[in-house]
């Protein structure tokens, strides 16, 4: 079994602490982790914010579309409100440079870039206005261009990622949405893209995982890696395969490895 792959806490251990809050990067940080993972959004007067989800509602105490929200309202909400079984303290939605300053010289950072969304049922995507500049920006300022890796879903803003950035690490995630299933070239299309756009990295939903992706991704000079897998079996299966990082809400498992 082959342990050269980097194992990533996401959205700093979802399974073991509230998701995305400085408790649960902090608790990842006691365990074998080389990266976490965590996702960005804007706030309406424009700071970063460490939330997955384009409304507040699953995980705080409060109500609405980030789109709308400002950062002092944000800031007053308990993102651990709805955490199951309780969590003894309230949680604070960090700052992207909360999590940085906590990472630093310590672990990478997988930074999601997410879109906003204005509505669940007709899935109206857009982007934040100025997102990847602000972010580039407090990565910069940090100090940790060397310790970031920068992905999303909208592999377009990849491209601004690197016209700010050249030499920073970027990453296509790949979802079912993303993925023709019934196009047996469809990873070898996927490389080409990935190629166009200048990424390092591809990030395979486990489910669209094949064993031979590993081998052809690393023979067009990307790497490859698997998310969310969360149980020992899987982690186990996959580490032997190649793959150059596994993304898990159980980081605990990592000690398996």
């Amino acid at each position: 079994m082959s342990n050269h792959f980097l194992r990533v806490a996401h959205r700093g251990g979802s399974n073991l602490a509230p998701e995305n809050t400085l408790a649960a990067f902090r608790n990842a940080l006691t365990l074998p982790i080389d990266a976490i993972e965590l996702d960005v959004h804007l706030s309406h007067d424009g700071h970063t914010i460490v939330i997955h989800d384009f409304i507040v509602d699953r995980l705080t105490d409060g109500h609405g579309n980030i789109l709308d929200l400002d950062f002092a309202y944000l800031r007053s909400l308990n993102a651990a409100a709805h955490y199951p079984g309780g969590w003894p303290e309230p949680q604070q939605i960090p700052t992207l440079r909360e999590v940085l300053d906590l990472a630093k010289g310590r672990v990478q950072v997988h930074i999601e870039i997410k879109p906003s969304k204005r509505d669940m049922r007709y899935k109206t995507y857009g982007r934040y206005p100025y997102i990847v500049e602000t972010i580039m920006e407090e990565v910069r300022n940090a100090g940790m261009l060397d310790q970031a890796l920068f992905i999303s879903f909208d592999w377009v803003m990849l491209l601004l990622v690197k016209s700010i950035e050249p030499t920073v690490s970027t990453g296509a995630i790949v979802s079912k949405a993303l993925w023709n299933a019934t196009n047996e070239h469809a990873f070898d299309t996927l490389i080409s893209q990935a190629t166009a756009l200048d990424c390092d990295w591809i990030n395979m939903r486990h489910d669209l995982f094949t064993p031979n992706m590993p081998t052809v991704a690393h023979q067009h000079g990307l790497k490859l890696g698997v998310w969310v897998v969360n149980t020992a079996d899987e982690l186990q299966r996959l580490a032997a395969t190649g793959v150059d990082a596994l993304t898990s809400a159980r980081p605990d498992l990592f000690s398996i490895l």
